[in-house]
């Protein structure tokens, strides 16, 4: 046990909303880390690994996009009663693969899920946690990235700024030296897609599927122009961008205008 005394250590809580709670298993995934975790914080509230509850929180870490009258009243009360909020994994950050039921008319979704009893289960467009409620720190993926967890977390367990990366996953295929898999042929997003993931789908033989979301100063037209190079239409990157990324596209819907 640490000599650290219990009140000491910040309260850290995670909290699942509409998801397949794929990054919550994630967490209990990390055997090696998980020891040393426990000795920097106090877990005070945790659905998947025990049943205490807390008034309040230091860290609260947010699984799963907002996707009902619920959820939002849910994350107003959490984002209340915690210090620092971290969206984690992409149905947090962006909407993640949840986005796609708005691509459809709401009452369509709901008639095709539910049926006759689609009014039992009020719904709503998924949206990212940040179009509610203010979001201090984003761990991107699907599932998250765990090796950016362990850093987020370590850094705000001792008071330091995490360092968020905002490039392309293309920097870490070729500080990796991995031949581009575009150049084998293969469809790839990772010119456009935010890095932090180590490459990890370009480094074992498999094209970048964009479930990071896209850099914050991506250079359209230069992607656009490498995908044509290489066979790809815009149509096809649009659809193929769409599973994780339908909110982002929205701010980007003059994409096929060339």
């Amino acid at each position: 046990m640490s000599a650290r005394k219990k009140s000491q250590k910040p309260k850290v809580a995670f909290f699942d909303f509409t998801g397949c709670e794929g990054c919550q298993l994630n967490k209990l995934n990390l055997e090696n880390d998980l020891l040393g975790i426990l000795e920097l914080i106090d877990l005070v509230e945790f659905r998947e690994a025990m049943d205490d509850k807390a008034e309040e929180y230091d860290i609260a870490f947010i699984e799963g996009s907002i996707t009902t009258p619920s959820c939002v009243e849910r994350i107003y009360d959490i984002r209340r009663r915690t210090k620092i909020l971290v969206a984690l994994g992409q149905c947090a950050v962006s909407g993640g693969i949840n986005a796609m039921k708005n691509n459809y008319p709401l009452a369509q979704v709901q008639e095709e899920v539910y049926g006759k009893d689609k009014y039992l289960f009020p719904s709503m467009p998924a949206m990212p946690v940040r179009a509610f409620v203010q979001v201090d720190y984003e761990v991107r993926g699907c599932p998250m990235s765990m090796p950016e967890f362990l850093h987020v977390l370590k850094s705000l367990v001792l008071g330091r700024k995490p360092e968020i990366k905002d490039y392309a996953v293309c920097v870490e295929c070729k500080l990796k030296e991995n031949e581009c898999v575009l150049e084998k042929g293969m469809f790839c997003l990772g010119p456009i897609t935010r890095a932090g993931c180590d490459a990890i789908c370009p480094s074992n033989g498999q094209y970048c599927t964009g479930c990071r979301g896209l850099v914050s100063n991506m250079n359209k037209n230069g992607a656009i122009e490498m995908l044509k190079q290489h066979g790809f239409s815009v149509e096809e990157a649009i659809k193929r961008m769409a599973m994780f990324n339908t909110n982002e596209l929205v701010k980007e819907a003059n994409w096929g205008n060339r």
